[in-house]
């Protein structure tokens, strides 16, 4: 049985904010606060791109341009076709260069501010099913319906709100970087409310951060794909890698025994993104180390560590997932984990991964639609990152210039 029209567990909606419409001139909605999202955008832009690391220098030798024999011919395949199907494209500019800016410029907002590429909204249904053949050429099985499970719960946050002017399931943008090719980088992007994915490819390897994933519900309980759920098992394994643990190591790992605003020091709440951390133009975060470190861990707490972080990179085709793993299990020793809040099935926390070739983000936050006003487990965010350098391809697409652009 579902809750009243314009409530989920037991909150109800907040009223909008007056005017607020995706395609409203940017200053024609809210202009203040628009204003101070474009000023900060606009600063972080303007930085040079260095990557996500510990005390701003990137490390240097972790990522190589190699042959991983992993073909990456079908994801070509498929976006030729979603060009083809697209034929003379009189919409918005779809394709830029392959280290054009646009690449930093996405957000989990519901906002128009900064957003580029064809929505997939005013894509008939023929092309629309080529971009979704694209992502899914370039994903697992579960990767793909988690990217799914995202836009239909959008579609299901409409559907308790009325809000289907900011919200629903095809309000998301997609770009391709540089041309599609066996042997030249390129990459395409999705970028909308609670998803965005980057895909870098390079020959036969490929990068699939920065990605975002999060859900306001992330359960469906009505609507048209009512059943629909994301990032279960997300926070599931990690429940059982924090309750393994003992004492001593609990002590390492838990920062904070809750994520309640009032129970945290200044700080450990950024704004709209709850606890998290490494959300949009936070490209060149400088984010030390905390928590409990691998080489702490048990044989078998190891492999638990390790299943967690193959929920998230399994997100990729299985092929370049497994490639993907052995660089994290390469680095197990140096990942530390840390956590705030508890571990119940029905309690809220965030945690942290953390390693020299990924950062793992998940937080439950408190209402944006819904009224709650502390942290819900309807409500979840999740950020996937390659630290030092390599958000983007970056650090392979440097490699790659310097091979064969070298004056």
């Amino acid at each position: 049985m579902t809750e009243p029209p314009n409530e989920y567990g037991g909150f109800g909606v907040r009223p909008r904010a007056p005017g607020n419409a995706r395609f409203l001139a940017p200053g024609a909605m809210d202009l203040e606060s628009n204003q101070r999202i474009l000023a900060a955008a606009e600063s972080a832009l303007a930085q040079p791109f260095v990557g996500i690391t510990t005390d701003g220098r990137p490390l240097d030798g972790l990522f190589s341009l190699r042959s991983t024999g992993q073909s990456t011919q079908s994801i070509k395949e498929a976006a030729d076709a979603l060009l083809a199907s697209l034929g003379d494209w009189s919409g918005p500019r779809l394709q830029f260069d392959v280290d054009a800016r646009e690449w930093r410029q996405w957000a989990n907002n519901t906002r128009p501010i900064l957003r580029h590429g064809a929505l997939l909204e005013d894509l008939n249904p023929a092309q629309r099913e080529a971009a979704l053949a694209m992502l899914r050429a370039s994903l697992s099985e579960r990767g793909f319906e988690t990217v799914r499970g995202a836009m239909k719960l959008n579609e299901t946050l409409a559907v308790i709100t009325g809000n289907t002017a900011e919200l629903g399931e095809w309000i998301y943008f997609l770009s391709l970087f540089g041309t599609p090719s066996l042997d030249q980088p390129w990459g395409w992007q999705i970028d909308g409310h609670h998803l965005i994915v980057n895909c870098f490819v390079l020959g036969d390897q490929m990068v699939l951060t920065p990605s975002f994933v999060g859900a306001e519900p992330a359960i469906a309980d009505r609507g048209p794909y009512a059943g629909t759920a994301v990032l279960q098992d997300e926070q599931q394994r990690a429940r059982v890698l924090i309750r393994s643990l003992t004492p001593a190591q609990r002590s390492r790992a838990v920062l904070f025994e809750s994520v309640l605003a009032k129970d945290l020091p200044p700080g450990r709440v950024a704004g709209g993104d709850g606890r998290v951390l490494a959300g949009a133009y936070k490209d060149n975060l400088v984010l030390p180390y905390e928590g409990l470190r691998g080489d702490a861990l048990s044989g078998g707490q190891r492999e638990l560590l390790l299943q967690l972080v193959e929920t998230y990179v399994g997100y990729a085709r299985p092929d370049q997932a497994a490639i993907r793993l052995q660089e994290v299990g390469a680095h197990l020793d140096e990942t530390l984990i840390a956590w705030m809040g508890r571990d119940g099935d029905d309690d809220v926390f965030y945690y942290k991964i953390h390693s020299p070739v990924l950062l793992i983000e998940l937080d439950h936050q408190s209402g944006v639609f819904l009224d709650n006003d502390e942290p819900a487990r309807f409500h979840v965010h999740t950020v996937v990152r390659t630290p030092n350098g390599n958000d983007y391809g970056r650090d392979l697409l440097r490699q790659h210039y310097a091979r064969h652009h070298t004056p």
